[in-house]
């Protein structure tokens, strides 16, 4: 009996493997795993920091006893040394992100103020009411020192950069990439640049696949084999320093269709090989004992592409060490009718509603082959194989690809 879209997921998700840790400057860690924690070196912010610009008072020695006008002592200005105020009745000018200079405790904007000037000297007259410990960003606030900032597993983005960058992080580890082969079969495909016979058409799944595995960050490598078992043996025993190898393509049970047997011949465990679900029946998976895991998905284009966001991104964000989002829902926008009993990934495009919700609106799709489909669409809908008909405003998963 083939295994059910659950059973096949779970399959896959037991032969995750840690692809490893390596380290990386900081500057070239974006859409990286990062692999350990990260920690603040100070706190944060590391000093009183002033937060707007403007003059430092002491709040009780002054206007707490009704002082309201100001002369000025000095200047304090970001990246300068503390300093300190003189006359309890004075007040320092200060500039935003400066340290708040000591012996003061509240900063009064300019906004706030009327400023006279005679002979040099500089008054400043508060216009509004002020409140102790005011514009002030304190010591540690943000976090203390050796806090976690950052977990491991987190997809480093340009805020988690910068946060590397303020700790001194200038190295960081992170997960190891995985080397992955892409293999497309067939004797009709041919380049991209390439002027197609009638009976050909330009290689575009691999290129898809390719595409869908640098969302992660991961890089492949791609090849064309045609349609015979030495060609195609050939190439796999030059990519077993892989750690995946993506097939698309032979998976079926046509004349021509070699992989599964040559990936027996090889010594593939298989796992499994066919899937009570549409599109995609055929997807093949396995492994070898010391060698790469292979996904063979059908080379039907919306076959393969909805298998790699249904089993093999979650499969890679795992390795990588990743943590998986929760699974998303949406509201199906019209009725649906499909009596096979096989689980059925339907296209669809997903609008925002006004209570939150995601409305998920079917396309036009004319089956597995109709690769312009997936344009019109955002994600594929679950919708289970123990129901026939699917009510608009019932709510399913959505495996989204955009």
């Amino acid at each position: 009996m083939l295994p059910d879209v659950s059973t096949a997921y779970a399959a896959v998700m037991n032969t995750v493997r840690d692809f490893g840790a390596e380290e990386a400057p900081f500057t070239a860690a974006a859409g990286r795993i990062l692999r350990e924690p990260v920690l603040a070196d100070r706190p944060f912010p590391p000093y009183d920091r002033v937060m707007m610009d403007g003059i430092a008072i002491n709040y009780r020695e002054s206007y707490a006893k009704g002082q309201t006008i100001f002369g000025v002592e000095d200047m304090q200005a970001a990246g300068m040394a503390r300093k300190q105020l003189g006359n309890m009745a004075n007040c320092l000018e200060v500039m935003t992100g400066a340290v708040l200079p000591e012996l003061t405790d509240t900063v009064v904007p300019y906004e706030h103020l009327q400023v006279m000037e005679h002979e040099g000297f500089r008054r400043f007259t508060i216009t509004q009411p002020v409140s102790k410990h005011q514009n002030i960003h304190w010591t540690g606030h943000d976090a203390t020192a050796g806090q976690t900032l950052i977990v491991s597993g987190t997809r480093l983005s340009p805020a988690e950069i910068g946060v590397l960058a303020t700790v001194g992080k200038s190295y960081v580890k992170v997960a190891r990439l995985p080397k992955v082969a892409i293999i497309a079969t067939g004797d009709e495909l041919v380049d991209v640049s390439a002027i197609p016979a009638p009976h050909q058409i330009r290689m575009s799944n691999a290129w898809s696949l390719a595409a869908s595995l640098q969302g992660l960050g991961i890089s492949a490598s791609c090849h064309h084999v045609v349609d015979t078992k030495p060609a195609v043996t050939n190439l796999l025993q030059s990519l077993r320093d892989a750690d995946v190898w993506i097939c698309s393509g032979a998976v079926s049970a046509g004349k021509y269709d070699h992989l599964p047997q040559v990936l027996e011949e090889m010594g593939m465990q298989q796992i499994f090989h066919k899937v009570q679900q549409r599109p995609g029946k055929p997807f093949l998976f396995g492994r070898f004992p010391e060698g790469p895991v292979v996904f063979a998905l059908p080379g039907n284009p919306v076959s393969g592409f909805m298998c790699f966001y249904r089993y093999l991104q979650p499969w890679f964000m795992a390795g990588m060490g990743q943590p998986l989002p929760p699974t998303e829902y949406a509201v199906l926008g019209e009725d649906v009718l499909f009596d096979k009993p096989l689980t059925y990934f339907l296209p669809v495009q997903l609008r925002p509603q006004p209570n939150g919700q995601w409305q998920a609106v079917p396309h036009s799709y004319h089956g597995s082959g109709d690769l312009a489909s997936l344009l019109q669409a955002d994600a594929f809908m679950e919708l289970p194989a123990e129901r026939n008909e699917f009510r608009k405003g019932d709510a399913f998963p959505v495996w989204r690809y955009r």
